[in-house]
């Protein structure tokens, strides 16, 4: 059998094989009434469908710690009981589907209050359900974006209880394992890159003071997740910039100290958190990061970036360059992709009996 169809373990969470689904927002929550931010038909739908494919783990899109923490007005959020309630059905269903579910808890910074893609994607304002983003520092992340509020330590504080809170939530909502998103130049990432970091206090400058709420806010959901499940971190590992920003030599020393803190996973892509850099795309271009980060931390690590064919993908994961492979657009193109890959590779993925005509 593939590598990529066995079975892997973190904790006391075994996940049925190594194809995951990466977070990828929907932008499809209502912006404002009772329901704000919580999950429904077009979420449980989406999700649904790559969980009877044989998807063996499904990261829940960037879901907001508080209101002001979404990427966009449509964003999912888990800042209140009714959205936790919401979960369970997706929870639930992905769950007898024999489908592991992670929901990735997020905080948008200086990047908030935009439309959705579909729309531009431009920033928007109170009439369009927007707010005032807020960020380490009053920088903002380019010309088309509002200068951010600079976060006072009280604040600071404020939202690393909201991650914990959060957490509590995901448990509460039938997930197994949770992610903190700290890369693509959202809140966290904002904190860590001295490209957005001006910061003169605790929380900015040195290395040390720049890793500083990341730390804080991992320690604070590990404080409230159980020993029994696994906690993940998304990060980039690089902002493809030459000087002045997070690099790869950083990722690999912050994986290590992530790990002694409670992390089992590190999800690593790039970029996001500078604008008009040129980024070398191409088939597995953010492969090379996840495999230096697994040779020279403790720390295991899934691969995303154009893992596209059944061959990469079980590549990627014999050759010890990561422990999983995280597909993206090539699940939202093909739901079934994991049930097809199995078939080519001499893999198994498990089978709804409904879809029996299929094996």
């Amino acid at each position: 059998m593939s590598a990529l169809f066995e079975p892997y373990t973190l904790r006391e969470v075994t996940i049925p094989n190594r194809v995951w689904m990466p977070p990828m927002c929907q932008y499809s929550a209502a912006p404002e009434g009772p329901l704000t931010g919580a999950p429904h038909d077009w979420h449980f739908a989406h999700y649904a469908a790559r969980a009877t494919g044989g998807t063996g783990l499904i990261v829940v899109e960037a879901t907001a710690v508080s209101p002001e923490g979404r990427i966009s007005p449509y964003d999912l959020g888990l800042w209140n009981d009714t959205q936790a309630e919401a979960f369970r059905r997706i929870t639930g269903f992905l769950a007898a589907q024999g489908t592991v579910s992670a929901i990735q808890l997020a905080h948008a910074g200086r990047k908030a209050s935009t439309d959705r893609p579909w729309k531009g994607g431009a920033p928007v304002g109170s009439e369009a359900h927007g707010w005032q983003p807020l960020a380490p520092s009053p920088v903002a992340f380019d010309d088309s974006h509002p200068v951010p509020d600079e976060l006072t330590v009280d604040r600071i504080r404020e939202i690393v209880e909201q991650f914990a809170a959060a957490a509590r939530r995901a448990l509460d909502a039938g997930f197994e394992i949770v992610e903190i998103h700290g890369a693509h130049g959202y809140l966290i990432n904002e904190f860590l890159s001295p490209h957005s970091n001006h910061r003169t206090d605790a929380y900015g400058g040195s290395y040390e003071n720049r890793t500083r709420f990341a730390l804080e806010v991992v320690d604070a959901v590990r404080a409230v997740w159980p020993d029994d499940k696994p906690l993940f971190f998304r990060i980039s590992a690089t902002d493809w910039l030459e000087e002045s920003g997070w690099s790869p030599d950083d990722t690999v020393r912050f994986a290590g100290e992530l790990h002694a803190h409670g992390v089992d996973l590190l999800d690593v892509s790039t970029g996001g958190n500078a604008s008009g850099v040129r980024i070398p795309v191409g088939p597995g271009y953010q492969v090379p990061f996840a495999a230096r980060v697994r040779a020279e931390t403790p720390m295991p690590v899934a691969a995303v970036g154009l893992i596209t064919d059944a061959e990469q993908a079980a590549k990627i994961v014999a050759n010890g360059e990561a422990d999983a492979v995280l597909l993206g657009r090539e699940l939202l193109r093909n739901p079934s992709w994991p049930r097809l890959a199995a078939r080519e590779l001499g893999g198994e993925v498990r089978v709804p009996k409904q879809y029996h005509r299929s094996v």
